[in-house]
């Protein structure tokens, strides 16, 4: 499978962009009296019309509870909503649709398993390996988990170019090592880790892997399967879906043997005030209550776009605009790009001699360029690299070079005003 390190533009058809940006609505907008130059993806992206389109329909046409109902709305209502559990499947190779749980995100995802699969198999001494590029998303859950059990977290090392050492990373294992916690792409850099080494790695020393993929989804194909994970998380809105939706996959066998995080409806089999709760199987265990229909709905029509239009070519574009990017701002005095790990995703964090980046973001957004500012969740990462903030522009397919060359020309501006 081809990865962002690897791809060439010969790889992969060139996208049709303008055809592209006609299914974003809010493309077309103006702030401040200027065209929308939309950077800020890593954070948010943008959603089709087709995603759109869905919450119409379902609030329009079938509005209903999923799973229990006999009518006929609900009907409608539970095979669009377990259609969408069979796209996920497919979208990741997973091997099953029951691996596949609807969350309402990353954070989500990865809190389930620290208090489902961690409280029931990590004791004090255990370690889990986390590595510096994490997201706090992450690191907070083991970091809860640690207070609470007298877990051990270890942290894998970046080099000067915010890149995993795999060599550190091999020699942080011991026979208390249970669990790598690590992202497929940094969110603050754009790093793309090795996941796939690292999982054998892990396996090896008989420790599980669990990926946050909310970085990779959007820029890359999954093979979960080929990864040999056995946990992976994403979110809907990082690939042009909606807010409130995510995934967790998992391998059923570790699933199966996992206790309920929560409980309530749907996620029991018997209940009774004279015998212990029984609970459904997998994935229904692990979803308690009626959860965000319209939005799982909609998830699913975001990754049918997503396939329609290609990963591998959405990839190599974004390449392209990165390369643009960072060629256009390495011009500009004073300016330090943070992140340059070979074959990064397409993000471009920096900091600017003299200027706050805060600053930076506010003068840069009259100009109509959202842009990103801040610790984006990786205070630990940035405050190796001795700065408590950057600038970070994303890029996704709707993306032109034309943007781009707006977005260097409004920052080299804005860098004048304020130093």
């Amino acid at each position: 499978m081809t990865d962002l390190a690897t791809r060439t533009p010969l790889d992969v058809p060139s996208l049709d962009v303008a055809a592209i940006r006609a299914d974003f609505p809010i493309l077309s907008r103006q702030v401040h009296g200027r065209p929308l130059v939309y950077l800020d993806n890593a954070a948010t992206s943008q959603t089709p019309r087709q995603v759109i389109e869905v919450f119409d329909d379902y609030y329009g046409r079938y509005n209903a509870n999923i799973h229990r109902g006999l009518h006929t709305l609900a009907d409608e209502a539970t095979a669009a909503f377990e259609g969408t559990r069979e796209t996920v499947r497919a979208f990741l190779h997973a091997a099953e649709s029951r691996e596949i749980i609807f969350t309402r995100g990353t954070t989500e995802a990865i809190n389930l398993v620290a208090n489902a699969w961690g409280r029931a198999n990590l004791k004090p001494g255990d370690e889990v390996l986390v590595s510096l590029l994490e997201h706090h998303s992450n690191i907070v859950p083991w970091q809860l988990l640690a207070g609470e059990l007298g877990i051990v977290i270890k942290v894998i090392p970046v080099d000067e170019r915010g890149v995993l050492d795999l060599d550190a990373y091999r020699a942080l294992f011991s026979e208390r090592t249970r669990l790598v916690a690590v992202n497929h792409v940094s969110n603050a850099f754009g790093t793309v880790n090795p996941v796939r080494e690292m999982a054998a790695i892990a396996h090896a020393h008989g420790a599980l892997i669990l990926v946050d993929g909310a970085q990779a989804t959007p820029h890359q194909a999954v093979d979960v399967r080929d990864i040999d994970a056995d946990f992976y998380a994403f979110s809907g809105h990082k690939v042009y879906g909606p807010t409130g939706a995510g995934v967790l996959y998992g391998k059923a066998e570790l699933l199966e043997a996992m206790p309920p995080w929560q409980g309530g409806g749907e996620m029991i089999r018997t209940v009774s005030f004279e015998t212990p709760t029984t609970f459904a199987g997998i994935p229904h265990k692990f979803e308690a209550g009626t959860p965000a229909i319209a939005e799982v709905i909609a998830l699913g029509a975001a990754l049918e776009w997503v396939e329609g239009v290609g990963l591998d070519a959405i990839g190599t574009w974004e390449q392209r605009l990165l390369a643009h990017a960072t060629a256009r701002v390495s011009r500009i005095d004073g300016l330090r790009i943070l992140g340059t790990a070979p074959g990064k995703a397409g993000v471009l964090s920096f900091v600017v001699d003299g200027a706050h980046s805060q600053d930076i973001g506010l003068l840069i957004d009259q100009l109509g360029v959202a842009i990103r500012t801040g610790h984006h969740c990786a205070q630990p990462l940035l405050t190796h690299f001795g700065v408590d903030a950057t600038c970070r522009a994303s890029f996704a397919a709707y993306n032109t070079l034309e943007e781009v060359d707006v977005f260097a020309e409004a920052l080299e501006r804005v860098i004048g005003m304020v130093r």
